[in-house]
């Protein structure tokens, strides 16, 4: 009988948390042992440990003179671990004294070295904790005190414990192989290229960003996290360094909590000298519920101040009302201080993957289409979205169906302060001919909720010709678009890759050859060289990528390819040639990028007039006020000469979070032909150093 209320009193009084199994199975969790435990299992072997663990304290423990004479009495509270070793160790104590801190955590220091705890038959760290009660009592005592309680309690509501048999598992980074997105940052995707773009593998590397499920068939992420693993001793320093700031890992569940930091400060020279800096902070919080259940969410709160040149592109698409900008990428930014934006930002999105073929997810913020640092189809440069996506994958297929809701923010549409709606979908079938080619083929429409349209349902089938759909809606009613992609494997070495993007044209047009501005068309082509000239970890990359004018534009503005004064295509929107060429080296946590872009750009002269519009702003209605019917060329208009260099090198401070400590050094050359008031001849050098969390893309290179 007196054995039962031991049980009852370490499990309720004594509060231990740790992994526990009833049952006793071959998979189940099993306590550390003392030696006084060796022949025991199970619920006896948990009570066991209860005990040794509370006499050693009892006999081990000496509370300070001055409070044995001022008669305390209270509790102390320890979270401790049985490490992977047997080795106890002291995460965290609460007490009222500094004296009791110390002294509990010299009293485990001095516990025997013991038999870890093991789960499926493996040593690994367990966490428990303990409070201690002062006046000290053996465990032996405080089970007799127990048994008093326990005839009180017996007649009253029973004392739940479900909080105390809770089950925790060593955390092992269960996100790495889970359907949780991949953070899409061109530096950090560049680390695993090489190896999803292998000779024969049977993936669709196009639609970013990718799940960890998918890239893990191909890239070891736990092993490389390991290497990089840096010996430490400290809570502190293993947050630092290798881990997650909060991970919890239970049965089928598990879930982080980071914060994530972008701390810029940077001098930035040109026609007006400034002083940079980027503030940010936030908090990212993800999980999964069971293998099919997974979830991010991001909240930045963030203020900044740009070179001249970025700052004023960010004015000229400032929204309708009293905002000043339109931070690229970012969204809406508001005044802070005298001469820098305040610009909030949260990305969220929860995947459910119902079984192999398929999965879905709801989100807030970007997509991209490609297998280039730019993206004509659907780039990542414009500001966060609501979307759904379906994703489905079978034989040599993957097919990727997104719904988007876009707003328009120019005044023209601004009714009651309240911006315009307009939404978008769009279709990508990714095909792997052979174990070299890699076909895709795209199509998009965009539509308003004009006479009440709304989300259009004839949109919603994911198996639907678009084009088809929105002539029978009325061909004036929405903007359609069609796309091909290519990537052909030459070796593991080198892949070549690209896309055509086809907004429209006329044969007829296109048969008299007078370079007609209804061929509106644009193209990428381009090269990707791993581990180029034999050193490991480097990638090269060449990219070129022609837009004609009027692409992403329409009839009818507000049913352009744009997204809160941003184009969802190409950054720059149309009327342009551009050349790239970008090497990105890492080695350990050490990581360097070099980008170079020189490119021919057409610009408007002014923003109204009589053949005033070269095609180059996409929101503004190509059927007025157009240059001219034929004779339309890449540069029309103010030809402008465009050079910029973008160096960054730094290092890899923790996997976990990516975060980097970096340096950067952007120099960019901007000649027009002729100054306006928004297009303007300029140099610019602008050196930055920072510390930041690597989980999206900024784009400077406007």
């Amino acid at each position: 009988m007196k054995k039962s209320w031991l049980v009852l009193f370490f499990t309720s009084v004594l509060g231990f948390a740790q992994n526990t199994n009833s049952l006793g199975t071959v998979n189940a969790s099993r306590f550390p042992v003392f030696s006084s435990c060796e022949n025991l299992e199970n619920q006896e072997l948990q009570n066991c440990f209860y005990t040794e663990v509370q006499d050693f304290v009892f006999q081990n423990f000496v509370v300070p003179e001055d409070l044995v004479r001022n008669n305390f009495k209270g509790n102390v509270k320890v979270l401790f671990e049985v490490n992977a070793e047997g080795v106890f160790k002291v995460i965290y104590v609460n007490a009222v004294d500094e004296k009791l801190i110390e002294e509990t955590k010299r009293v485990f220091a001095k516990f025997p070295k013991i038999t870890p705890a093991t789960y499926n038959g493996k040593a690994e760290y367990s966490k428990y904790n303990i409070t201690i009660a002062i006046p000290l009592k053996s465990a032996a005592t405080l089970a007799e005190e127990n048994l008093v309680k326990a005839d009180i309690l017996r007649n009253t509501t029973p004392q739940l414990t479900e909080l105390d048999s809770m089950v925790y598992h060593k955390y092992n980074n269960p996100e790495l192989e889970s359907h949780l997105n991949i953070p899409f940052s061109h530096s950090y995707y560049a680390q695993f290229d090489a190896a999803i773009n292998q000779v024969g593998s049977n993936n669709h590397t196009a639609s970013k960003p990718y799940a960890y499920a998918e890239v893990a068939k191909y890239y070891d992420f736990k092993k490389v996290n390991e290497q990089l693993k840096k010996p430490t001793t400290g809570w502190w320093t293993r947050k630092l360094w290798n881990e997650n700031t909060v991970e919890i890992k239970g049965e089928d569940y598990w879930f982080t909590l980071n914060p994530v930091l972008d701390l810029q400060l940077g001098r930035a020279s040109g026609n007006k000298s400034v002083n940079t800096f980027v503030n940010t902070r936030a908090i990212n919080f993800r999980g999964g519920l069971g293998d099919k259940l997974n979830f991010s969410t991001t909240i930045f709160e963030s203020q900044g101040r740009f070179a001249d040149y970025y700052n004023q592109y960010a004015e000229s698409i400032k929204p309708s009302g009293g905002n000043p900008a339109v931070v690229p990428g970012i969204g809406i930014a508001k005044e802070f201080k005298t001469d820098a934006y305040d610009f909030p930002m949260a990305e969220a999105n929860i995947t459910f993957t119902p079984n192999k073929f398929m999965d879905m997810q709801l989100g807030y913020g970007r997509n991209f289409i490609g297998d280039g640092y730019r993206s004509l189809l659907e780039s990542d440069g414009a500001s966060p979205y609501p979307y759904f996506k379906l994703n489905t994958k079978f034989w040599k297929i993957k097919y990727t169906n997104t719904y988007m809701w876009l707003k328009d923010i120019r005044p023209e549409v601004t009714v009651d302060k309240t911006y315009a709606t307009k939404f978008m979908a769009n279709h990508y079938l990714s095909w792997n001919v052979s174990n070299r080619l890699n076909l895709g083929f795209f199509e998009s429409v965009v539509w308003t909720n004009g006479n009440d349209r709304g989300f259009d349902a004839s949109f919603v089938n994911p198996i639907i010709f678009y084009r088809a759909v929105e002539f029978g809606s009325s061909s004036k009613s929405g903007n359609a678009l069609l796309g091909l992609t290519f990537k052909y494997k030459w070796s593991n070495q080198l892949n070549f890759y690209g896309q055509f993007l086809l907004d429209e044209f006329s044969l007829n047009d296109i048969k008299e050859g007078d370079n007609s501005w209804k061929n509106k068309y644009g193209y990428q082509v381009g090269a990707k060289y791993y581990n180029a000239f034999n050193v490991p970890n480097l990638l090269v990359q060449l990219e070129y990528n022609r837009v004609r004018p009027y692409v992403y534009s329409h009839s009818e503005p507000i049913t352009n390819y744009g997204h809160n004064n941003q184009s969802l295509g190409h950054q720059w929107g149309a009327n342009f040639g551009e050349f790239i060429a970008i090497a990105r080296y890492h080695q350990g946590r050490w990581f360097a990028d070099l980008k170079i872009t020189t490119a021919v750009r057409g610009f408007d002269f002014a923003a109204s007039g009589a053949n005033s519009n070269y095609g180059t702003n996409i929101y503004r209605d190509y059927d007025e006020e157009r240059f001219a019917n034929s004779g339309v060329k890449v540069g029309q208009g103010n030809k402008t000469k465009f050079f910029m260099t973008d160096i960054q090198g730094g290092y890899l401070i923790n996997p976990s979070t990516n975060l980097k400590l970096f340096a950067s050094y952007i120099y960019r050359d901007f000649n027009p032909k002729e100054n306006t008031a928004t297009v303007f001849k300029e140099s610019t050098n602008w050196f930055s150093i920072g510390l930041r969390s690597d989980i999206f893309n900024w784009y400077f290179d406007y």
